[in-house]
């Protein structure tokens, strides 16, 4: 069970996570265009503005668009997910755990024994990639620890096995 990663500490829920199921979730992140499309998308108001705005242009460009073609556009959809390289945002998971309020930091320990060490703060802009160009990531994974920014993307944190609240 190498793929499962727990959380475990000062959460209500010690939860695991199973990387290789992320691929259906509608949370995913496109990660080859998400480091040079990256807006602060945190407020609620920039959420609704960008989704009114692609919403708009694309019925501009390409019209209204009714049920029939939407089958079409899920093959689409598919075919990205077996050719495309993903993450999801670590705030979901921890999110769900229900991390105590007494809790301070988040560390990442990984398979040779190696910790690193967030603030809860930053914990929650992390995100994890678990997919490279269609596929799972099995060597140094099951997932690859990025920052929100993309400085680490050449030289992500890798062997991720427990996840720690502390």
């Amino acid at each position: 069970m190498e793929n499962i990663i727990p959380i475990k500490g000062a959460v209500t829920y010690k939860i695991t996570l199973d990387p290789t199921v992320w691929i259906f979730d509608d949370r995913r992140l496109d990660l080859n265009t998400f480091f040079t499309e990256n807006v602060d998308e945190d407020s609620e108001d920039m959420k609704y503005l960008l989704s009114m705005g692609k919403h708009w242009s694309r019925e501009i460009m390409e019209g209204a668009t009714f049920p029939p073609t939407l089958k079409t556009e899920r093959k689409f959809d598919r075919q990205g997910m077996k050719t495309g390289t993903f993450g999801i945002e670590i705030k979901h998971f921890l999110k769900n755990a229900e991390i105590h309020e007494n809790a301070t930091r988040v560390v990442f320990e990984c398979e040779d024994g190696s910790e690193h060490s967030f603030s809860i703060d930053e914990a929650y802009t992390l995100i994890f990639k678990f997919s490279q160009d269609g596929k799972p990531i099995t060597e140094d994974g099951p997932v690859h620890l990025l920052y929100r920014d993309g400085s680490n993307v050449e030289n992500p944190i890798k062997n991720i096995r427990t996840i720690h609240v502390e």
